[in-house]
């Protein structure tokens, strides 16, 4: 009976025996061995349907194949052509019964406007608040040209993503990810290394959301005590008097310094002490992030996130509503623009200026999706459209993109406000009275509230499964973690709410290995082994490193 299940041609050396091979591969022959039923009925519509004889023959080849050499040498597994299609497919039972297969994989996937529009849902984070504040710092012409230019350098380096496991030869790659790409071109080094940075992105992401969670609680508690207690806030000194105002809330006295201040004029109907008392338990840096943390530590002990996963839409419908809101602010306050192409006026600034290293930083988390975008594409119906599909996505995100940037930055009102006033939060260039931007931040409060376990979740799982072999390996161990991660966000909202700087060092740094370094390398790599490797290649996709290392460290100078 042994010998009856041993591979033909096997990968072992004469003389060796079972037992100097571990008691796991010993145990696998038993389970992989291939057994045939004869089939005494077919449950289907047709009662009197049988197994075809071309089934039958197929179904031999299999088991032929299956004999010639061990599950986990793949040079002689059954080729395609040799699988049976999918309307030749049953699943047999020990019993006899034989069950047709009533949906196949194809046809729970998805069109390609689904992808499409599920890769653009997936891009747009946090990131689209900081891109109006990332063009003000490169200048509005120069912010523009560096938008398009970086979305095409990030849509190739992710096309490279999306076709490198396809170029590995002899190898079952259908389930892998990039990170396993990584692990087979790098060794341990690949998978441990693409395994940090993907927890620096979604760390970093978790700590904006923190911090725009802080801020969205404090402006939505502030709206509604303001309403309730009839108290009037006034910007007469640094904003706007319009029906739609706009404010400076850190106006910055030196264009070119770092030093701010705040100006904010109080009056209400009734006396101070309620005032001041409520200033002091809701305050956006030194209490709001703490409240959160009764809230969202304990969602984060959850073993499932699926329960957070059905909240997913709201992703969509907060995208739709900003544009809406940037559309209306846009209309009700004009186009504010004068081009001066170098220097810094007394409420524009110039079209080119030396910053704009924080909006490529911004720019490369906005447009990171490297990490998951083979995932992402298995759900595609027609595989061989998937480049096309790519490429309209990062066309749809581009564009998104530039239509807030643009408008917001245009329409932002110049003079009396100086257009440097425009903060890493768009947001907060409007005041917490106003009721459209008051609908914002609920809106992507109760959002993040929502995926923020869902990231807590990702983290957990890649950190546990890679460390202890499980992803829940006790509820300490899950809780500690958490609360590292809690503790990230409340120090970062406490003593540096800038989600612009924390976008773009998040960005910078994970972009630097999974979208430039690993992807251009594993390319090289491919094509040298290939024989193809041209030195034009070579040198672009040197240059494509470069500039992700070049990318991360002009971060510390800004």
């Amino acid at each position: 009976m042994d010998d009856d299940c041993r591979p033909l041609l096997n990968s072992e050396q004469p003389g060796e025996s079972y037992s100097h091979r571990g008691s796991t591969d010993s145990l696998d022959f038993k389970p992989k061995r291939p057994f045939h039923v004869e089939p005494r009925n077919i449950v289907d519509d047709d009662p009197q349907e049988r197994v075809s004889a071309e089934a039958a023959i197929l179904n031999s080849r299999v088991h032929y194949y299956g004999r010639l050499t061990g599950s986990s040498d793949r040079l002689l597994s059954p080729p395609n052509h040799v699988i049976p299609g999918p309307e030749e497919i049953y699943v047999y039972s020990p019993l006899g019964t034989a069950f047709k297969v009533s949906g196949t994989d194809h046809t729970s996937r998805n069109p390609s406007i689904i992808t499409i529009f599920a890769i653009w849902n997936t891009m747009m984070g946090t990131s689209i608040l900081s891109i109006p504040w990332g063009i003000k710092q490169a200048g509005f012409t120069l912010g523009i040209l560096i938008l398009i230019f970086t979305g095409l350098l990030m849509l190739y380096c992710c096309y490279i993503v999306l076709k490198s496991r396809k170029a590995i030869p002899y190898v079952d790659t259908s389930d892998w990810e990039f990170p396993d790409v990584c692990r087979y071109y790098f060794g341990k080094f690949g998978q441990w290394s693409s395994l940090f940075f993907s927890m620096v992105s979604l760390i970093g992401a978790m700590v904006v959301y923190w911090v725009l969670m802080s801020n969205f609680l404090f402006n939505t508690g502030q709206f509604i005590y303001n309403y309730a207690h009839n108290v009037n806030m006034s910007y007469s000194e640094f904003g706007t008097n319009g029906s739609d105002k706009v404010i400076c809330p850190y106006p910055n006295t030196d264009p070119e310094g770092n030093s701010t201040i705040s100006t904010l004029y109080i009056g209400n109907s009734g006396n101070d002490t309620d005032v001041n008392s409520f200033e002091h338990w809701w305050s956006k840096t030194n209490t709001v992030p703490l409240y959160l943390i009764i809230l969202l530590l304990p969602l984060l002990c959850f073993r499932s996130a699926s329960f957070f996963a059905r909240f997913t839409f709201l992703g969509t419908i907060s995208v739709v509503y900003l544009i809406t809101l940037v559309t209306i602010k846009a209309v009700h306050l004009g186009f504010h623009l004068e081009f001066h192409w170098f220097d810094t006026t007394q409420f524009y600034v110039p079209e080119f200026r030396l910053f704009f290293p924080q909006l490529t930083g911004v720019l490369t988390l906005a447009f990171f999706i490297h990490n998951c975008i083979i995932t992402l594409m298995k759900s595609n119906r027609h595989q061989e459209n998937n480049v096309r599909d790519l490429s309209v996505a990062y066309l749809l995100v581009g564009l998104t993109y530039l239509y807030v940037g643009v408008l917001i930055f245009a329409a932002f009102p110049s003079p009396p406000l100086f257009k440097d006033c425009i903060e890493p939060n768009f947001l907060d260039n409007f005041p917490s009275s106003d009721v459209m931007v008051f609908v914002a931040r609920t809106f992507l409060l109760f959002q993040m509230i929502t995926v923020y376990p869902l990231l807590g979740y990702l983290v957990r799982v890649q950190m546990m499964g890679q460390i202890f072999g499980s992803h829940y390996p006790s509820f300490f161990h899950v809780l500690s973690l958490n609360i590292l991660i809690v503790g990230a966000g409340v120090l970062m909202a406490k003593f540096y709410p800038n989600i612009g700087s924390i976008i773009r060092f998040s960005g910078a740094t994970c972009g630097l290995a999974l979208v430039f370094v690993f992807p251009a390398l594993v390319h090289m790599i491919s094509l040298k082994r290939q024989g193809m490797l041209r030195w034009p290649s070579a040198l672009f996709h040197s240059f494509l490193i470069v500039l992700g290392m070049a990318n991360l460290l002009a971060q510390f100078f800004m």
